[in-house]
């Protein structure tokens, strides 16, 4: 058994020296190594898994809350991230140290990534192991009792649009983008839909509920939920399915030949507009559901209300945006800046 040493966190043993895998930023963050279930088998054998958890592997991707396509790429991009950095670092997957845990986490941090995002990293990985110990497919769980990193409940990662940036965003598309674009930003922000959710829809998901126009979504957990579809938005959407001859059914979102959209054209897409519109900062898809959830707050909707809106299971996930919202509305920086100086001309 060989062992690393590693600045800060002494000897793993288990793992080949890692010394020259700097930086650790390239094996933890980038493009994710695995992004189908073949891809993550490929890598866990690659990092020593026995068949036995490989077939273990396959039952935990469709089972419990891993049933819709969404959640289950999530979970397979999680764990092969975990799965890539073992077979780089020498760690067997099967039976890792948990000291592999805390440098992995460590590398996590040290790679700039959120808090979120590695708290779901870590929690996707804790789980896929809770799963392989009940079929022995692996010895033991090495995130079980690590210290993860903390979590800010009142912090967000993304950077939210303003009123007039969104209406900026929506006009830039109704005149020089497509009616496809048009009616994709729309409901992205419309719904606060997850992009997986949007790119997913199908036509015959779109319908009226006591005189309301409305969409059914499928949302985290594979669970259906209907939205309401705003005239606006309704207007966008109408456009669009008229230039490709009212279709009656199908997925709602499609290229020219008839595929589905891909998440990564999406995040081209809404960069490229907003750049085109003045924002200076890189935004995401999840920036039009931040910014939605974020508006709904500004605009007194109850806390309960805008929570069933956005999807969040716990009211406190809500409420990382209102405090993340009332940190800046509120700031007393700008009472403190007039106090003793005056305003720039």
């Amino acid at each position: 058994m060989t062992s690393v040493a590693s600045p800060g966190l002494g000897l793993v043993p288990g793992a080949a020296s890692v010394e020259g895998a700097r930086p650790a930023a390239m094996r933890v963050r980038g493009t994710p190594p695995a992004r189908t279930p073949g891809e993550l088998a490929s890598l866990l054998r690659a990092a020593r898994l026995s068949e036995k958890g490989l077939r273990a592997t396959a039952v935990w991707l469709v089972s419990g809350r891993r049933e819709s396509d969404h959640t289950r790429a999530a979970y397979v991009r999680d764990v092969g991230w975990w799965a890539a950095w073992c077979a780089a670092v020498g760690v067997d997957v099967a039976d890792p140290p948990t000291a592999a845990a805390d440098l992995y986490m460590a590398e996590l941090v040290a790679s700039g990534l959120a808090r979120s995002t590695i708290g779901r990293r870590v929690a996707a990985v804790s789980s896929w192991y809770t799963y392989l110990i009940r079929e022995q497919g692996a010895a033991a769980n090495p995130f079980d009792g690590a210290e993860r990193p903390r979590l800010d409940s009142a912090a967000s990662a993304t950077r939210g649009l303003s009123r007039a940036q969104v209406t900026a965003v929506l006009a830039h598309a109704a005149e020089h983008e497509t009616a496809r674009t048009h009616a994709l930003l729309w409901l992205m922000f419309a719904t606060a839909g997850r992009i997986g959710s949007l790119l997913s829809a199908r036509i015959e998901h779109l319908g009226q509920d006591r005189g309301h126009q409305v969409i059914d979504l499928t949302v985290k957990g594979g669970m259906k939920k209907r939205f309401a579809v705003p005239p606006a938005a309704l207007h966008a959407l109408d456009r669009y399915l008229a230039e490709r001859g009212h279709p009656e059914s199908g997925l709602l979102f499609v290229t020219r030949t008839g595929r589905a959209l891909g998440q990564p054209y999406a995040w081209k897409l809404v960069n490229r507009i907003a750049r085109a519109t003045g924002v200076t900062h890189a935004i995401s898809p999840h920036t039009f559901r931040h910014t939605a959830i974020t508006i709904a707050l500004s605009d007194g909707k109850p806390l309960h209300v805008v929570q069933d809106f956005a999807g969040h299971a716990d009211p406190r996930t809500t409420r990382r945006y209102d405090r993340a919202r009332d940190s800046l509305d509120r700031s007393p920086a700008y009472e403190l800046a007039a106090s003793i100086a005056p305003q720039p001309t």
